[in-house]
């Protein structure tokens, strides 16, 4: 086992500005001359692509409800020959799912724990001053296993609401890292989802590096990396997924981009050809043994999915003997058709009968565990599987098999089973790995 430092940010709840410290603050380490590993707390799969361009390393989820320790081993180990570990949690630092007989299972705190990291709490203090002691010293009391760094203060209205919040802080005993002015040009766009994607972003560079120079201008980063050094991150070896196929056909852009980085790391690993191509720039998919198609937003791209006669043509002629997989986004543009949020239908690939619609918006959000009834590429039939849904999208059609029974993470049933037809399977859940791989 390595041991490397690090920290947790994190905050007491969502919106909190979170991701600008940990995008800024990735940056300023790095241009210090560290070596950053990122990791992700959680199934979020749009906040590591930032992180990635804030580093320059890749960023990986870790997810203590869906992914044994075997895997939370390997994927750890992602921070062999980095300086510091700096890792994102999601929503507040205690929310989890109440499965196997605890609540917060799953939560940012336990992915601390996991990895030995100290807490850094992101306080929104706006409309408090020294009452935003008290939420600090409750999260920092809650489990008083968990090692606490200290506080950076965010959103701060002026010198005099900036003393009063430390006084409040100082009397609860908690240290305050850093404090940041309110600033509304900071804010990341966002869509349905959170975030926009990285490679959507107008001029990412010119916006991490100025949350570098904000970050710099407000935290003491010198007592950032000393409360990093009393971490313990344990680096040891596990496993990753194995791949699904040997050439794997994998669409990317921005129609089609939520793939979790530890399963490509795994399949690399293991020597899986990994081969790009483009739906929105109407590519066919090279020649392999099996098509996947990610998550993203196809319904933002519908019109120009429905008109890429290459790349639905291609895609057809490989499903006549190959697998071809589809997952939430992927999944709908193997249906027949999609329904814009204009109410317009576009006709899809039609290698699946599942007809989706964005007009009635409904909101789908959670962990998912699968038994497979039928097997998709790389997991046979009885298989299994653990994951993570989040659309918006509505079923309005769904006439072939299901392909799993699917509950939540307490175990109720849910109707977004998938489906299959020959050699095409497609599910609403993004795959995290399978149990007991």
């Amino acid at each position: 086992m390595t041991d490397i430092r690090g920290l947790m940010i994190s905050a007491p709840s969502s919106g909190t500005g979170k991701t600008t410290v940990m995008l800024g603050l990735l940056r300023a380490l790095r241009d210090d001359g560290l070596a950053v590993q990122p990791f992700k707390s959680g199934p979020d799969y749009i906040d590591p692509a930032f992180h990635r361009a804030a580093s320059g390393r890749a960023s990986f989820n870790l997810d203590t409800w869906s992914m044994d320790d075997a895997l939370l081993s390997e994927i750890s180990r992602q921070a062999d020959g980095a300086d510091i570990v700096i890792a994102e949690g999601s929503m507040g630092l205690f929310d989890g799912v109440a499965t196997r007989g605890r609540a917060g299972f799953g939560s940012s705190a336990e992915t601390a724990a996991w990895l030995g990291l100290p807490v850094v709490l992101v306080v929104d203090v706006g409309g408090q001053a020294q009452s935003a002691a008290a939420t600090a010293l409750g999260f920092k009391t809650f489990n008083p296993d968990l090692p606490f760094a200290g506080v950076i203060l965010n959103r701060v209205a002026s010198p005099r609401h900036e003393r009063l919040t430390r006084l409040g802080m100082e009397q609860a005993g908690m240290r305050v890292l850093g404090s940041l002015p309110r600033r509304g040009d900071l804010t990341l766009p966002e869509r349905h989802l959170g975030l926009i994607q990285a490679v959507e972003h107008p001029d990412l560079e010119a916006a991490i590096a100025g949350y570098a120079t904000f970050l710099r201008e407000n935290v003491d980063l010198e007592a950032i990396k000393a409360a990093a050094d009393g971490s313990a991150a344990r680096l040891t070896a596990g496993a990753l997924p194995k791949p699904p196929a040997q050439r794997i056909a994998l669409a990317q852009d921005a129609a089609f981009s939520f793939t979790y980085p530890h399963l490509l790391a795994g399949w690399r690993a293991a020597g899986a050809e990994i081969l790009p191509f483009s739906p929105l720039a109407n590519e066919a998919p090279p020649e392999a043994d099996l098509v996947w198609l990610p998550g993203g937003y196809p319904e933002l791209h519908a019109g120009r999915l429905a008109a890429a006669e290459t790349f639905l043509t291609g895609l057809r002629k490989h499903a006549k003997t190959k697998p071809v997989h589809g997952e939430c986004g992927g999944y709908m543009a193997l249906g027949a058709a999609l329904i814009d949020k204009e109410g317009t239908r576009h006709e899809m690939a039609g290698l699946l009968g599942l007809v989706t619609s964005y007009e009635k918006r409904k909101f789908h959000l959670g962990y998912r565990r699968a038994v497979l009834r039928d097997a998709m590429p790389g997991h046979g039939s009885g298989a299994a599987l653990r994951g993570h849904e989040f659309h918006y999208s509505t079923i309005l059609d769904q006439p072939d098999q299901p392909l799993a029974d699917v509950a939540d993470a307490d175990g109720n049933p849910v109707p977004e089973t998938g489906s299959h037809r020959g050699n095409v399977t497609g599910t609403f859940f993004h795959l995290i790995t399978a149990e007991g791989a």
